[in-house]
C-alpha cells in the first residue's frame, strides 16, 4: 500500500470514529500517524539528485508576499495592478503556469509579491504542481488568499485544509508546549495548567508513535493532539494571512457587508480597483514593518530613504543594517519618537525602536 493509500485509509478512519472519552486515544494515535504519513509524502525518499522542476524565486526586499488560490480568481489581475510587473490575465483558468514575482513600493519599503499558479484540491498530495506553489508559500511572511465573492466560503475551507496538511498554519500561534528529547531518563511529564484535552496517557501513545521514548514536556495552556503533534515535529510554520475577496461588485451590499466585518479579511475589486488602498494598508500592518530614519549631527533628518526593519528590532538591528562595522565602534545613540521617554533619548544598543522613530548614532573617537 502506497503513502496516499495509508493517509486515504486513516483519514477514513478518523472520519467514521466517533469522538467520546473512550476513542480520544485511539483518535490521538490515529492523527500522529496521518502526520506522518504526510511528512513523508512532502519529502520524498528518492534517490539524490531527482529533483522536480521548481520554480522558487530568489527572495528580495524587505518581506515576501505569497498570493495563492485558486484558478481565475483575480491573482494576476492584483499583481499587475499593485505592481509594475505585468503576469498574464485571461478569462480561462491556469493562465499562470510558473511563480511570477513584483515588487510593491509602499512606505519607503520594497515588498516582494509572488503571483503563484492555481491551486486545486489535493495540492498537498502533488496534483497540478500544488506541490512547488505549496513550497514557496513556506517561505513567505505573509500569504495572501485570493477567494472569489460569488463562491462564499467554501474555497477558504479548502484552501485552509490543503495547507493545513502540509504544516503551515495560518493566522495561529505556537502551542504554549515546550519539548525536550532526551537520550535516558523516560518521560518527564508536566502542566502548568489543568489539562482537559490530554493526558499523560496520550502523550505517552503519541510520543510512541515517533518512537520517542524519552522526553522532557511541560504544557503551559491546553493544548489539543493536534498542536502536540505540530510540536514533536517542529517544523510547522505560523504565518500572517489575509483573506481577499475579489469580484465584489457582483454580489449583493449585505454580502460584501458580512464578508467585510469577518476577521482577517478584506473585500476588493481589481477589474474597479476598489478598496486597494485599504489592502496595502492591511497588509503593511501583518506585516509589522518599521520605518527608521537616520540623522547626521546638526542636520535635520533624512526622511526620504527609512531603514525597513521588523517589528522588536533593537539600535543594534538599526547599525547593523547601516554597516556591519558601526555595532563595534558604537556609543550611544539619540532617538527621537515614541519609543522614547523624551526627545530626544539617549540609549544604548538594546533600546527597542518604533515606526517613524529618528536615530542619530555616536560613535567612539
Amino acid at each position: 500500500m502506497g503513502i496516499l493509500e495509508k493517509i486515504s485509509e486513516i483519514e477514513k478512519e478518523i472520519a467514521r470514529t466517533q469522538k467520546n472519552k473512550a476513542t480520544e486515544y485511539h483518535l490521538g494515535v490515529l492523527k500522529a500517524k496521518l502526520a506522518k504519513y504526510r511528512t513523508q509524502l512532502l519529502e520524498p525518499q528518492g534517490k539524490k539528485g531527482e529533483k522536480g522542476e521548481g520554480f522558487d524565486v530568489m527572495k528580495s526586499g524587505d518581506a515576501r508576499i505569497a498570493l495563492i488560490g485558486f484558478p481565475s480568481v483575480g491573482k494576476s489581475t492584483l499583481l499587475s495592478t499593485l505592481t509594475n510587473t505585468h503576469s498574464e490575465a485571461a478569462s480561462y483558468e491556469f493562465t499562470t503556469l510558473t511563480c511570477i514575482p513584483g515588487v510593491i513600493e509602499y512606505k519607503g519599503a520594497n515588498i516582494q509579491l509572488l503571483d503563484l499558479p492555481g491551486i486545486i484540491e489535493g495540492a498537498s498530495q502533488g496534483k497540478g504542481r500544488g506541490r512547488q506553489v505549496i513550497a514557496v508559500a513556506r517561505t513567505a511572511d505573509l500569504v495572501i488568499m485570493m477567494l472569489d465573492a460569488t463562491k462564499g466560503d467554501i474555497q477558504k475551507g479548502l484552501l485552509t485544509s490543503e495547507l493545513e496538511s502540509v504544516g503551515i498554519r495560518l493566522n495561529k500561534m505556537k502551542p504554549g508546549i515546550y519539548f525536550k528529547q532526551k537520550k535516558a531518563g523516560g518521560l518527564k511529564f508536566n502542566a502548568t495548567c489543568q489539562l482537559t484535552r490530554m493526558d499523560e496517557k496520550m502523550v505517552q501513545m503519541i510520543l510512541h508513535e515517533y518512537k520517542i521514548f524519552n522526553a522532557e514536556i511541560i504544557f503551559r495552556e491546553d493544548c489539543t493532539a493536534d498542536e502536540l503533534i505540530d510540536v514533536i515535529l517542529g517544523n510547522r510554520i505560523y504565518m500572517p494571512c489575509i483573506y481577499v475577496y475579489n469580484k465584489i461588485d457582483q454580489v449583493s451590499i449585505e454580502e460584501v457587508d458580512r464578508i467585510a466585518h469577518m476577521p482577517h479579511c478584506v473585500v476588493v475589486s481589481c477589474n474597479m480597483k476598489l478598496n486597494l488602498d485599504y489592502l496595502l494598508d492591511f497588509m503593511w500592518e501583518c506585516l509589522s514593518l518599521l520605518r527608521i530614519y537616520t540623522k547626521k549631527p546638526g542636520r535635520a533628518p533624512d526622511f526620504s530613504d527609512p531603514i525597513i526593519l521588523r517589528n522588536g528590532a533593537s539600535v543594534e538591528h538599526v547599525c547593523h543594517s547601516i554597516h556591519r562595522s558601526i555595532a563595534s565602534v558604537f556609543k550611544y545613540a539619540l532617538v527621537w519618537g515614541t519609543s522614547t521617554k523624551f526627545n530626544p533619548q539617549r540609549v544604548g544598543v538594546h533600546h527597542i525602536m518604533n515606526d517613524e522613530d529618528v536615530i542619530q548614532i555616536v560613535t567612539k573617537k
